[in-house]
């Protein structure tokens, strides 16, 4: 093949590797601000060009044909270097600028982070956030995110992380439901009460408390059981606003409803262990050039969150 033919199939390259970190020609064309058709197309020019089919497709998924696997091998470290080193160019200006994506737990990022965005987005105006709220572990590099945020005991030492806050876990109910059912004075009490609760992996859910102040005293592990598991604790907080139960959730979940009355803490005294994660992180993949952009944003979550969400 002439150079100039080479020449002219780079983005075809390029989308080829991103078709393959999206694995589906829908993904990638919306990655890529494209048209699904034009994704096609290219890719179709780039197999004929080549002269073998380099994605195998099905009504759902596409995967790379050993041909292709070796083409995206091959390539994605020239491109990721191309990136860094335009994102290096585009940061010499000294204005933090361009697109931030982020992935951010769904309770949180609807209860805490979103509220707040406008401070950070009206004071760096050249900054875009784009916004996945989701409770699923993603891989970072695999799907394009610049940074996360996670509830954790511990961030994974694969990537860079930054501790953003504390956070606690709280039991909560409705001053309505205690007086209904009687106020708990002790963790064992919770057996006999309804408990809303995240779902977990053992077969009988069991929350663990430690007295506050006696770090030698033992653990106290409660079976519990109520009218409702839900996997979100937005969702457990409001069907503890209307008095179903006691609910076991973070504490940004539960400041607003605390410091408006609308919910009562149960057995302040003691503290949940294990039920969540114990701070809140932004974590990034590793990377030789970290974009203004993403830094600044670092540096205001740590402003904005470091006092936590005392009530």
């Amino acid at each position: 093949m002439k150079p100039q033919n080479i020449e002219a199939l780079w983005t075809h390259l390029h989308w080829l590797t991103v078709l393959a970190q999206q694995g589906s020609f829908t993904a990638a064309a919306l990655r890529l601000g494209v048209s699904k058709a034009a994704m096609s197309q290219r890719i179709a020019e780039l197999e004929r060009a080549a002269g073998a089919p380099l994605v195998q497709r099905t009504t759902r998924s596409v995967r790379l044909t050993e041909a292709g696997q070796r083409l995206v091998e091959d390539m994605r470290g020239p491109f990721e270097q191309i990136a860094h080193s335009f994102a290096g160019v585009r940061d010499l200006a000294g204005v933090p600028r361009g697109l931030v994506r982020v992935t951010a737990p769904v309770a949180f990022a609807r209860q805490q982070l979103v509220p707040r965005l406008a401070e950070f987005l009206r004071a760096q105006p050249e900054v875009r956030i784009e916004l996945d709220l989701s409770d699923r572990l993603s891989s970072l590099a695999m799907e394009g995110f610049d940074l996360a945020i996670r509830h954790t005991a511990a961030p994974p030492d694969t990537h860079v992380a930054w501790t953003l806050c504390e956070t606690r876990s709280l039991l909560v109910a409705s001053r309505a439901y205690l007086r209904r059912r009687g106020t708990p004075r002790e963790p064992l009490a919770l057996a006999g009460h309804d408990c809303l609760h995240y779902p977990r992996a053992q077969d009988t859910p069991t929350w663990h408390f430690e007295a506050k102040g006696k770090s030698a005293a033992p653990r106290i592990t409660v079976p519990v059981s109520g009218p409702l598991v839900a996997n979100n604790s937005e969702a457990l907080r409001d069907a503890a606003l209307s008095g179903l139960g006691i609910a076991l959730v973070p504490d940004f979940s539960a400041q607003w409803a605390l410091q408006s009355g609308k919910l009562q803490e149960v057995l302040p005294q003691w503290r949940s262990v294990g039920a969540f994660g114990e701070r809140l992180y932004a974590i990034r993949p590793y990377a030789t050039h970290v974009p203004q952009a993403v830094t600044a944003f670092v540096g205001w979550l740590r402003s904005t969150l470091g006092d936590g969400f005392g009530v």
